[in-house]
């Protein structure tokens, strides 16, 4: 329970260097981009931008995730106004920044989860692997399905006689994307944490 509760205290500490800044408003930027191609559809949303938040929540943990959702979505409002500002959609975004730095925070790994091939006898860490989908999971289920949908059903986005409709129609698309979502994110998180790591070694060994 304390090392669940110091990775709070780690989190809000990594706010005090200049790399976590930068990378965390790079990515923020870079997930602005990515919801400019983003594929609108008559009750669903389809974009990768969630990839970017995966990202630095897993570097930086719950805290700076969940100000990075916020800012994602202001930033994002200001880039792309489309209808009125809603801070409850700001709200969902932060909480959706924070479940990826919960889950994923690479600081707050205490053991990892190996698969040994018997045949073979070389064991593979799967820790990372593991924590993606059930942080994929986690904001597919509460995110997408749950709140998103009762809140557009709220702001009269969808209007009450297709939400049954729209909860199948975001199932399925949230299923079939979840296909695609999850290889991108085993390929992108392990390259952008052990290029993070490179980095810190780098300057270590410089200074």
């Amino acid at each position: 329970m304390k090392s669940f509760f110091s990775m709070f205290v780690k989190s809000a500490k990594e706010f005090r260097h200049i790399k976590c800044i930068t990378l965390t408003g790079v990515f923020v930027a870079i997930s602005m981009i990515i919801e400019m191609f983003s594929i609108d559809l008559q009750f669903v949303k389809i974009n990768f931008a969630f990839i970017a938040i995966a990202v630095i929540g897993m570097l930086f943990g719950p805290v700076v995730s969940m100000f990075a959702g916020f800012a994602c979505d202001i930033v994002g409002f200001f880039v792309h106004p489309t209808g009125g500002f809603l801070p409850a959609y700001v709200l969902v975004a932060g909480l959706q920044g924070f479940i990826y730095g919960l889950v994923l925070y690479h600081k707050n790994d205490s053991h990892s989860i190996n698969f040994t091939n018997n045949e073979s006898g070389k064991s593979v860490d799967i820790t990372l692997c593991l924590k993606t989908i059930v942080a994929r999971l986690l904001d597919i289920v509460i995110i997408n399905l749950l709140l998103n949908t009762k809140l557009n059903l709220h702001y009269g986005f969808i209007p009450k006689q297709a939400y049954s409709a729209a909860i199948i129609s975001r199932i399925a698309k949230n299923m079939l994307e979840l296909c695609v979502d999850l290889p991108i994110l085993f390929v992108v998180l392990p390259v952008a944490l052990g290029a993070y790591k490179r980095i810190g070694t780098e300057r270590r060994v410089t200074t």
